[in-house]
């Protein structure tokens, strides 16, 4: 099995991702938006990296891009228009990483060029800024339709797929999520364990589908209880969507 090595990093409460493989050597760092952070990683574990995979162009994920990918050489997949990128990648599209499959799939609405990594036979899918722990990713180039249609391609994915995300927004999402979701005892219970993991300083990332489907307001558009409470028990989930993130924008 892959090993994976998680940490914190600046600037915007983000997660650093090493994934590696022992029987080939082959590493994978997901996102390097801080270059130290991850030399620091990288030093600790012992992992070169072989391959970058880039979810998106914004800074917090591309700044430490040029320092690692010159320190390790590792071949960088991501999407086009990001300087650095060596492989272009588009959703649908697939390429190999220590003899494992690794599906590309288009998640846009938090940008437009937003791609989210699953690796199938490990049950685990990156999701950048696209799916967090009870929440998911402002938008600030795709409409609400766009984010809709890329959280649907993700639940589809087995239930008891690991997502790993990129912030440790945790907290703040669930405190939403109970606004909207207050009668959900599930949710309620998570939110309880979310704050005494924040307490003892662990992480809250990664999550499961599984949970997420549970607890998550922004992947339960036809709960009729959320539909209620938003006063929209006839508006079609696309609807529901687009004001649930409107009242996050505002919470």
């Amino acid at each position: 099995m892959l090993q994976i090595h998680q940490f914190p990093h600046p600037p915007l409460q983000n997660y650093g991702v090493l994934i590696h493989d022992p029987d080939t050597g082959e590493t994978a760092a997901i996102d390097v938006g801080d270059g130290p952070s991850y030399m620091a990683a990288i030093k600790e574990t012992g992992w070169t990296p072989t391959q970058i995979w880039v979810t998106h162009h914004h800074h917090d994920h591309v700044t430490g891009l040029p320092e690692v990918k010159a320190a390790s050489g590792a071949t960088v997949y991501g999407p086009s228009g990001i300087a650095g990128v060596d492989r272009v990648l588009e959703g649908g599209q697939t390429f190999e990483f220590a003899g494992r499959t690794v599906g590309v799939i288009h998640t846009p609405g938090h940008t437009m060029d937003m791609l989210n990594f699953h690796v199938a036979s490990e049950g685990i899918v990156f999701t950048g800024d696209t799916l967090f722990v009870m929440g998911c990713g402002r938008l600030f180039e795709g409409a609400p339709a766009d984010m809709w249609a890329s959280l649907q391609k993700l639940m589809k994915l087995p239930a008891q797929t690991t997502i790993y995300c990129s912030h440790e927004y945790t907290q703040a999402n669930a405190a939403f999520a109970l606004s909207v979701d207050p009668s959900n005892m599930v949710l309620k219970n998570r939110a309880i364990e979310v704050d005494q993991l924040r307490d003892q300083g662990d992480p809250t990332v990664p999550t499961t589908l599984e949970a997420e489907l549970a607890t998550n307001p922004f992947l339960r558009c036809n709960d009729p209880a959320i539909r209620a409470d938003l006063g929209m028990e006839n508006a079609s989930e696309g609807e529901v969507f687009a004001e649930l993130r409107r009242l996050k924008d505002e919470f």
